[in-house]
């Protein structure tokens, strides 16, 4: 299955400037798997030590946050967009 990642900018030193790359896998862990296969070291952005995702970083697969699907085994079926979204902190 491709997918369409959308890669946030303080990630996007792995993907030479791109904004969105294309990824193969029937599930996130593939998608990530293929991701990490084009784009050497963003893997381990997204995942922990333990290959579970960071607890900072938020992964949708359409519209939906795959921690409240099947995490790292959420389905990502053909033209899904996959979104990498790291947390923000902040205040005054």
């Amino acid at each position: 299955m491709s997918v369409n990642v959308r890669i946030p900018t303080i990630l996007r030193s792995y993907t030479d400037g791109q904004a969105e790359v294309t990824a193969e896998g029937a599930t996130l862990s593939e998608v990530i798997e293929s991701l990490e296969k084009n784009h050497p070291g963003i893997a381990a952005r997204v995942l922990d030590d333990q290959g579970k995702l960071r607890r900072f970083v938020n992964v949708y697969v359409n519209d939906d946050d795959v921690r409240f699907e099947q995490g790292l085994e959420t389905a990502t079926p053909d033209g899904a967009g996959v979104s990498i979204i790291p947390a923000v902190a902040g205040g005054c």
